[in-house]
């Protein structure tokens, strides 16, 4: 009894390690900075020269009549909401083809399609930076073409875009994958038995099935194109002119090239309330149809 008393104590003790060890990264490195650029949006903030002077919300005013900040946005919305369609797309589609039982090599392939996406985006858009090389990059070279995808302002987010799909889709079929195992077994064989075709099977009962899984692909895929950068940031550098320009890396600029903390702590707000906002009506949505 005692020695039972004794392991159930250590194990409370190292549960409440655990706990605290997590406090203190979640304040450190979540809470903290999320503080940090509330209380820095209300400052003129200048690192470089010790400027940190109390501007009430003027950082916020200043954004919000900012052309470039609203070209931003609306890069960042077209470039999520395009490649979300097709990463969910292309996701499914993949993820059907594997689940079917006429294909062959199954592993293989689950294997081949997920390497893009734990492949770091650093290397995949320098590789592709090289693909795009208007004088030896294979895409014109293959399609016998004389574009320069990265310097023209009609192509350039269009090629980010196309990158960015080829790297994630491998994320959405595997979760599709996972989705269509857990499908109940009862209700295809049903289907079978009242003569239902394949495509008839798919739009009344899989695809409604999938809809959590697809809620979730979309909702964790818009958080995170939300938030791209640093495809931006090694094939484009925001350019030409603003083109590519998306929100963080409108805040990456301010903040790290020009040094206007407060201002970029103010654009960072803003995206975090967005984010949040985007997140909670997506799940609202998803409440009210099921």
């Amino acid at each position: 009894m005692e020695n039972v008393r004794r392991r159930n104590n250590s194990i409370f003790t190292l549960k409440n390690i655990v706990v605290t060890l997590l406090l203190i990264y979640f304040a450190v490195f979540l809470i903290y900075p999320i503080g940090m650029a509330l209380v820095g949006s209300f400052y003129n903030w200048n690192p470089m020269n010790g400027t940190f002077d109390f501007n009430g919300i003027r950082n916020y005013t200043e954004i919000l009549k900012d052309k470039l900040f609203w070209t931003s946005m609306s890069n960042t919305m077209i470039f999520s909401i395009v490649v979300i369609v097709f990463r969910v797309l292309i996701g499914l589609l993949l993820a059907l083809a594997l689940f079917s039982k006429l294909a062959r090599f199954k592993t293989t392939f689950r294997t081949v399609y997920y390497m893009p996406t734990i492949t770091p985006l650093v290397a995949v858009s320098f590789v592709w930076v090289w693909l795009y090389n208007p004088q030896f990059g294979l895409i014109n070279d293959i399609f016998g073409l004389d574009i320069n995808w990265l310097k023209n302002k009609d192509t350039a987010l269009g090629s980010v875009m196309l990158m960015t799909i080829w790297k994630d889709f491998g994320y959405a079929t595997i979760i599709y994958l996972g989705g269509l195992m857990s499908l109940p077994d009862d209700c295809f064989e049903a289907a079978d038995i009242d003569g239902a075709s394949g495509w008839e099977k798919f739009k009344y009962i899989t695809w409604p099935l999938l809809k959590p899984t697809t809620m979730l692909v979309a909702v964790t895929s818009l958080i995170t194109y939300l938030q791209s950068y640093i495809q931006i940031l090694v094939m484009t550098e925001g350019g030409p002119g603003t083109s590519t320009y998306t929100i963080s890396y409108l805040i990456f600029d301010e903040a790290f090239q020009n040094y206007n903390f407060g201002t970029a702590s103010a654009m960072s707000i803003v995206l975090f309330f967005f984010i949040g906002l985007l997140t909670l009506i997506s799940f609202k949505l998803t409440k009210e149809r099921n």
